[in-house]
């Protein structure tokens, strides 16, 4: 039987990252994977896929609607070639699959394919071409999500559909209804509705991306309307019902009227459910509780001291760089350093188009917490980066401690603000006040001219451009 310093289940962003770290801190280490390749539900159907499509179907947008604007004339008719389109996402899954096959085998991590479940606290079976068991000091668990849906929808992976089957349709829906409006059902929204589809979203809540800052909602539902996608907020559906190729969804609006919805395809993006099926958990005594999240303490460890658990199978956001921050976390534990994460400084990020991009504490946040703040907010219009490319929706928004001027918050709308975050993760880190950020040089003509104009708002109401 092979002996591993530690093992681990699960070989996505967290669990890949994980047993790299592991390998470079000199550990003996194993990945246990259910399926044929590694790097779980985010490289294969989840981050890298949608960002592809979201890019095709911008190009195609673009080709269609604003090259005349920009002085190019396309003879003849755009036509969209949607095969090729999943093709294109196929080939970039491919190819990031081999960088993580090549990156195993660079830090001569072992890999298992198969189901790996606990025979007991240090003995890990592997079900796959052939059952194996291997001993583990220690084991960090990465098992990760699956799409959520409600009790009463019956997916059929055909026409009612989760974000796995929306990445590989065989063609382009007439009318497409959404359940959720949060960033899955944002993001795969408006890949169709840019290829052509009629788009609906279907919100329980009383508006879109509920966990963001209010203002991002309420910017991103202006843009995405005027995109032509149609919402419907404050709706809770009853009822999604499949009859041939249509599919009627039932739901009640925030006057208890009942409306309905009907289309040739229904995408259920309610959220996602922790993964620990097939696990056996119990066997390790390994308590999970009533959410089907595995419980862990601060240094991720569960109640099982030798064993650990990260990213989307525990508490917090469910994000591919909190696993991996989760993932080096664990490893470094495990060789007696003491590392940190400060969750409150995990950026989300939002990529529809303009993207959406936030770190830290929101407006309504911090006025539940009675805290003292200073807003300060520019508009991306008001930069010649912006009108140079006809990019002009959005905003940078930064809020500031009313007393230390320390940034509590940053929440932008806009071309390219995924990338911009980072700048003010950076700062957050460093603990810097809106005045530092103010008194940094930005280059010109930058987006990213945005925050330093937001941050001179929030320091005392002196923006230069606006």
């Amino acid at each position: 039987m092979s002996k591993y310093d530690v093992a681990i289940i699960g070989s996505g962003p967290g669990g890949y990252v994980a047993a790299i770290r592991c390998a470079q801190l000199g550990m003996k280490t194993a990945i246990i994977e259910k399926y044929n390749t590694l790097g779980g539900t985010c490289l294969h159907v989840g981050c890298i896929p949608s960002k592809a499509l979201l890019d095709s179907s911008h190009h195609y947008e673009d080709a269609m609607e604003h090259f005349e604007e920009h002085g190019i004339d396309i003879p003849g008719e755009v036509k969209l070639n949607f095969q090729k389109m999943i093709e294109r996402k196929a080939g970039v899954v491919d190819q990031t699959t081999k960088g993580i096959d090549f990156l195993m085998n660079k830090n001569k991590i072992d890999v298992f394919t198969g189901m790996g479940s606990f025979k007991d606290a240090t003995h890990i079976t592997i079900e796959g071409d052939k059952t194996e068991t291997i001993e583990a000091t220690n084991t960090i668990i990465a098992t990760g999500s699956k799409p959520a849906t409600l009790p009463f929808i019956s997916i059929d992976k055909e026409r009612i559909i989760t974000s796995t089957e929306a990445l590989s349709l065989s063609e382009v829906p007439k009318h497409m209804i959404v359940i959720g409006g949060g960033v899955i059902g944002l993001e795969l929204g408006q890949v169709y509705k840019r290829l052509g589809a009629d788009v609906s979203v279907v919100e329980y809540m009383d508006r879109i991306i509920p966990t963001m800052d209010g203002a991002q909602s309420k910017e991103l539902m202006k843009v995405m309307k005027k995109q032509g996608v149609k919402f419907y907020v404050s709706h809770k559906v009853s009822a999604v019902e499949r009859n041939g190729d249509e599919i009627t969804v039932t739901a009640t609006d925030k006057k208890d009227k009942e409306v309905t919805f009907t289309g040739d395809y229904c995408l259920v993006s309610v959220g996602r459910r922790p993964y620990t099926d097939g696990l056996k958990a119990e066997n390790a005594g390994v308590k999970v509780n009533e959410r089907g999240q595995i419980d862990v303490n601060d240094h991720l460890q569960t109640n099982v001291k030798n064993i650990y658990a990260i990213g989307d199978v525990i508490r917090g956001a469910m994000l591919a760089h909190k696993a991996e921050e989760e993932g080096v976390l664990v490893a470094e534990i495990l060789a007696g350093q003491k590392p940190h994460i400060d969750y409150n400084l995990i950026p989300g990020v939002v990529y529809t188009w303009p993207e959406v991009a936030s770190v830290g504490q929101t407006e309504e946040a911090l006025k539940e917490a009675k805290v003292d703040y200073k807003s300060g907010q520019f508009p991306m219009r008001a930069l010649g980066r912006s009108r140079a490319s006809g990019d002009t929706d959005g905003f940078v928004k930064i809020l500031s401690d009313a007393k230390t001027d320390e940034v509590l918050g940053v929440h932008m709308v806009g071309a390219r603000v995924a990338d911009l975050i980072a700048e003010m993760v950076v700062a957050m880190e460093f603990r810097a006040s809106a005045e530092d950020i103010a008194r940094i040089s930005h280059a010109h003509p930058t987006y990213a001219e945005a925050v330093k104009e937001a941050a001179l708002a929030a320091t005392a109401n002196r923006p230069l451009h606006v």
